[in-house]
């Protein structure tokens, strides 16, 4: 019997890997979680529209980032009409070193 390389092995994990990670992103939304803001995927059209009482903090060609004081943002996202719905603006996704602005710099 041959063995993969570890490297393809790699390869072939790390798809795998991103797709659990984002999936479980959602699903913990999806079952009531909450974030400060949500990132949606190719938002469908009209969105922002049917939600009134969010801002957009931002936007591309592929994605729409929504924020909103409201508890029930992702729920109120996925009745909108978005497919998938992924937490944004979590404080512990950002190290500390990047929030506190540096003093001191030569």
């Amino acid at each position: 019997m041959r063995r993969r390389p570890l490297i393809r092995q790699l390869l072939l994990a790390l798809p795998v890997l991103l797709v659990a990670w984002i999936a479980i992103l959602a699903l913990v939304l999806r079952l009531g979680g909450e974030a400060p803001a949500v990132l949606v995927p190719f938002p469908p059209e009209g969105l922002v529209a049917a939600l009134p009482d969010v801002s957009v903090t931002g936007a591309s060609h592929v994605s729409v980032t929504l924020k909103s004081d409201a508890p029930d943002l992702p729920a109120r996202v996925y009745a909108a009409g978005a497919w998938l719905v992924l937490p944004a603006g979590l404080e512990a996704c950002i190290p500390n070193f990047l929030r506190t602005e540096v003093t001191g710099r030569p």
